[in-house]
């Protein structure tokens, strides 16, 4: 038996959470084409068919190379998250050109001892630059096996797996076989709301918006899980545009958050939650701290 911790790496909107949903076989990580959605070490957990290997992948942050401070705390984390893991998967978007944020990370890459793997993306778009991408790859990684993917069509993914099951040590599996993620149920509401808002809210307002739950409570009488807390969001303007007028936007997100948790849950949700402003929240500690948890 092998099993093991995999870093997924690579720039904003590269296809990592994707990736991890599709080997997965479930939602594990919310999707948005707005990039950097992901915040937090996103555990997703792969089992091989013959029941032999076990893969923890940990989707990370995208690699953004801004200096404030909410991008500077997603850049260690992505650093740390690397230091704990048995290995490293680097995935690049092979529909875009190689530009600062992919040379930073291919830096980073190469400091590392971890064993690497690395999977070309997006092959299935028009668009490719693959082989100006293998270029850059060859003068600092051209030892690194490197693989050509399309996470959102399941092409070949298979081969990517197979050599990181290469790298990882020998030893008994970290979870039972039926397990696919160990996020808690918090966590899980809370970025499925997060990830409605985003879509609802479209462009304007994606990385102003984090949610806390506040309790949730199980009402047996009529087997409904009950879930309390605030949508926020730093400015009243953007409170509006998730609001609506007569409250229709904040309706909306909310039916299609409880539609997407009921099916995580063998019962009835129930999400009240109301939004609120918190000004100028990504330069707080205490709250990006929490986030990150």
């Amino acid at each position: 038996m092998k099993s093991g911790f995999i870093a997924i790496v690579g720039r904003p909107s590269c296809g990592k959470s994707t990736f991890l949903n599709t080997v997965c076989g479930q939602k594990v990580s919310i999707v948005s084409p707005v990039p950097q959605t992901t915040r937090n070490k996103v555990r997703g957990i792969y089992n091989s068919p013959d029941k032999e290997s076990q893969l923890v992948f940990i989707d990370t942050p995208g690699f953004h190379t801004s200096e404030k401070k909410f991008n500077l705390y997603m850049k260690r984390l992505v650093a740390s998250t690397i230091d704990e893991c048995d290995a490293v998967l680097y995935i690049i978007d092979a529909s875009r050109d190689v530009g600062e944020e992919e040379r930073a990370i291919m830096k980073i890459i190469t400091e590392t001892s971890k064993p690497i793997v690395i999977a070309l993306n997006k092959m299935d778009v028009k668009q490719s630059y693959f082989f100006p991408i293998v270029e850059e790859l060859k003068q600092d990684l051209f030892k690194v096996p490197f693989f050509s993917m399309s996470a959102l069509n399941n092409k070949g993914i298979d081969e990517v797996l197979t050599k990181l099951i290469d790298f990882i040590p020998e030893g008994e599996p970290f979870y039972p076989a039926e397990f696919y993620t160990d996020q808690p149920p918090e966590f899980r509401i809370s970025e499925i709301i997060r990830e409605k808002a985003i879509s609802v809210a479209k462009q304007e307002l994606p990385h102003c918006i984090y949610i806390e739950i506040l309790d949730m409570e199980m009402r047996k009488e009529n087997a409904v899980l009950w879930v309390r807390g605030f949508i926020y969001v730093e400015r009243m303007t953007q409170r509006g545009i998730l609001v609506g007028r007569n409250g229709e936007k904040i309706k909306q997100i909310l039916q299609e958050a409880r539609k997407e948790i009921e099916e995580l849950f063998p019962y009835a949700v129930y999400l009240d939650f109301r939004v609120k402003v918190q000004p100028k929240w990504r330069k707080k500690d205490h709250i990006i701290k929490k986030l990150m948890e």
